[in-house]
């Protein structure tokens, strides 16, 4: 029972392949504050930077506004075409600084899980509508670190309002005394100010929860091990499967090396044991290779099938030990029994020219290797 709990708790960190999942459900961190942050800083440094070419416009684009001729005035026709017009031109002149609102409001995300768009997160979910779950999500350890994040930005934004509109009292008030051009100057001087301020406020708050939102989405995206487990049978296969590939793969391997048996010279063996077919052609080969090995079942499978097809069996415990244990099957004989196989080979192509020609077999040569 409690190798099962510690199976399902969830305490190992998500795999790579969960973490693309979650990717593509559109689950990954996000904060709020740095987006806000952010903004707010661009909209604070566009103003700055280009505070006095603004305020010039402003002021021009105020003047041609309320500057009216008395037929114009009166005549109702004439109001919205200019309403649209007076519209479009103050477009253009905040277009500079909402395009840079624009682009640090995209790139924002780069920062904190980049782009994602996941059409799993767009569409509907219909248990959000259940009132249950509503309440349970109202009432979660979520919703109560929202609300005193939201408290917390309102008090900072309060109080940095609150600082900056103290100190620059005197500026504000005296806007009314000055001359339109410079006022409209001023202003966007004093609110360039007065986002930096709030800026550094919110920028306090988004290092609180940038860390927060990383360590929330690593907790959601936690695995058991059982679950780690069973991703992994997913992407390697069961045991059970691989074992069964294994065995086919042996059993095609047996097939092939079964085939290469008729075209051995000779097969060395122990003499129930082992067995280990040899080949060797002077002209494409620089030593004997082994085509097939095999010990009990697949042994007498080898002798099996030399026997059918006529290939000499020469028995040498030591050698065929040695050969089974140090050469795979293709490779060549290892030059530690270069004199044992010349002597067995020898042996066997001896053997061959005197059964053809009739004469008396050669005597058997006594076979010795190190092991």
């Amino acid at each position: 029972m409690a190798e099962n709990d510690e199976a399902q708790e969830k305490t190992e960190a998500a795999t790579p392949k969960r973490l693309e999942e979650a990717r593509r459900k559109g689950q990954i961190p996000r904060s709020k504050e740095l987006s806000a942050a952010a903004v707010t800083l661009a909209a604070a440094a566009a103003l700055y930077m280009m505070g006095d070419q603004l305020s010039g416009k402003l002021y021009t684009f105020m003047r041609s506004s309320l500057t009216l001729t008395r037929e114009q005035a009166l005549d109702q026709t004439q109001m919205i075409p200019a309403l649209a017009g007076a519209a479009l031109q103050g477009l253009k002149i905040c277009a500079p600084i909402l395009g840079i609102v624009a682009l640090a409001a995209l790139l924002t995300p780069l920062a904190l899980g980049g782009w994602s768009f996941s059409t799993e997160a767009m569409a509907p979910k219909f248990n959000r509508l259940n009132p249950v779950e509503g309440f349970k999500r109202l009432f979660s350890m979520r919703a109560v670190v929202e609300l005193v994040k939201a408290l917390a930005k309102f008090g900072v934004v309060a109080l940095v309002a609150v600082i900056v509109l103290w100190k620059d009292t005197p500026a504000l008030l005296a806007l009314g005394q000055e001359p339109l051009d410079q006022a409209i100057v001023h202003t966007v001087h004093l609110s360039g100010k007065a986002l930096l301020s709030i800026t550094a406020g919110l920028l306090i708050i988004a290092g609180i929860d940038v860390p927060y939102q990383l360590w929330t989405h690593a907790k959601q995206l936690k695995m058991s091990r059982q679950e780690i487990r069973d991703e992994h049978k997913e992407s390697e296969g069961s045991p059970e499967v691989k074992g069964r590939i294994r065995q086919v793969q042996q059993q095609m391997a047996r097939q092939r090396m079964m085939q290469d048996v008729p075209k051995a010279d000779v097969i060395v063996t122990n003499p129930t044991h082992f067995a280990v077919a040899l080949r060797y052609d002077e002209k494409r080969m620089r030593a004997p290779i082994v085509v097939a090995k095999g010990v009990d079942l697949v042994a007498a499978r080898i002798r099996e099938v030399a026997t059918e097809h006529s290939v000499p069996m020469f028995e040498a415990p030591p050698l065929a030990r040695v050969l089974y244990r140090n050469v795979d099957i293709g490779g060549e004989i290892p030059a530690t029994v270069y004199q044992a196989v010349a002597q067995v080979l020898t042996y066997v192509f001896q053997l061959r020219v005197a059964k053809r020609s009739g004469f008396h077999p050669p005597p058997r040569p006594d076979v010795t290797v190190a092991e």
